[in-house]
């Protein structure tokens, strides 16, 4: 009868091997029982270790599986030899909902002694323990920039470059100084022991850029964790550099402050637009006027007389008007010779207009005044 779990160690193992031939030689204890998946989580944590930086001696942070995609469940635990029992990390840094890392307070770190860290890794109930190397925290120091760089011109073409530092034993830090001219092709390092530096010999047509670092020196520990470069400091007067300066600033002036001002005034100017849209929209396209208004006088107060609206004088109206009369015309119309009849009419004649002729020479006789 087959012991269960006892095919999961070789696999387990074997997933394990390649991982642990590049790590260091810590001691892990693998229980019968346990997945390759667990094998492949440990594997990230083995091949790196685990990373602890102390920054400018204020907090340190002690970080595994830098870089890799973690799923198991990590917890950190530390002690210091002959001082404290072994503790949990109480302030765990996550990243995408797995812990990668411990933050230590300054009340926590103690430098000068022996530092243990041991890790334990726990997926799908299972749990392993990843003990790492021995630490020294005085070896771990990693300084804060340097801040407040100077540049004076002394006499006889010398620069003298001046600094200070938050870290705060000043006397157990070393530094390095970067610089070079716009017509230098390489920068030149140089080291400093104190927090001056002097440059003889400079040209004053050229411009000069200065970086520093620092880290703490062989008196104070052993590390090789240099601080980051400072900002830049410059010095000089050339016309070409002084140019690239110049528009890198205008760019800087033109991104940070113009375009947001811009922006806020089109903003503005859309905004009085729409509110006032319908007034621009009469200056584009004028409305076609009423003529009616204009009429209201003649058909109200004239009563539709336009020659009295218009202002045409009585005396020119008068004038227009007949000033003569016309009388009444009868028309009749006379027999022919065979046929004539005299014409039954009731009424009288008008005085002056002749009846009817009997001998008359045309068939129809019309009679008028």
């Amino acid at each position: 009868m087959a012991v269960p779990g006892a095919s999961l160690t070789p696999i387990l193992l074997f997933g394990l091997g390649t991982c642990l031939a590049a790590a260091p030689s810590p001691t892990v204890s693998v229980p019968k029982r346990r997945s390759h998946s667990l094998g492949s989580a440990i594997c990230f944590v083995l091949r790196d270790g685990v990373k602890c930086i102390l920054f400018n001696e204020e907090y340190m942070t002690c970080m595994w599986g830098s870089g890799q995609t973690l799923t198991a469940n990590y917890s950190l635990y530390y002690w210091y030899e002959n001082r404290s029992p072994m503790v949990e990390c109480w302030q765990y840094l996550w990243e995408h909902g797995v812990r990668v890392g411990c933050r230590f307070e300054q009340s926590e770190i103690i430098q000068f002694q022996p530092f243990h860290v041991r890790i334990n890794a726990s997926l799908d109930g299972q749990t392993l323990e990843i003990p790492s190397d021995l630490m020294e925290l005085q070896n771990l120091v990693k300084p804060e920039a340097p801040v407040n760089l100077t540049v004076r011109n002394m006499s006889s073409n010398q620069l003298l470059l001046t600094w200070s530092s938050p870290y705060p034993k000043a006397h157990c830090l070393e530094h390095v100084v970067k610089y070079k001219s716009n017509k230098d092709t390489s920068w030149t390092k140089q080291e400093v022991k104190g927090d001056i530096f002097s440059l003889p010999s400079v040209d004053y047509e050229k411009y000069y850029t200065f970086y520093v670092r620092s880290k703490i020196n062989h008196y104070c520990g052993n590390t090789q964790l240099w601080s980051e470069w400072s900002v830049p400091v410059f010095w000089g007067s050339n016309s070409t550099s002084k140019g690239v300066a110049e528009e890198q600033l205008q760019w800087f002036w033109i991104h940070t402050v113009l375009v947001p001002i811009a922006s806020c005034l089109l903003l503005l100017v859309l905004v009085v637009l729409l509110v006032r849209m319908e007034r621009l929209w009469v200056i584009i396209m004028p409305r076609i006027p009423n003529p009616s208004k204009n009429f209201d006088d003649l058909f109200i107060t004239h009563n539709g007389d336009f020659q009295e609206w218009v202002g045409v004088p009585k005396d020119v109206v008068e004038s227009f008007k007949p000033n003569y009369s016309e009388s009444i015309c009868h028309v009749s119309e006379l027999p022919s010779k065979e046929g004539y009849e005299p014409l039954q009419d009731n009424s009288t004649h008008p005085q002056g207009v002749p009846g009817p002729q009997e001998h008359g020479p045309y068939k129809n006789t019309y009679v008028g005044a």
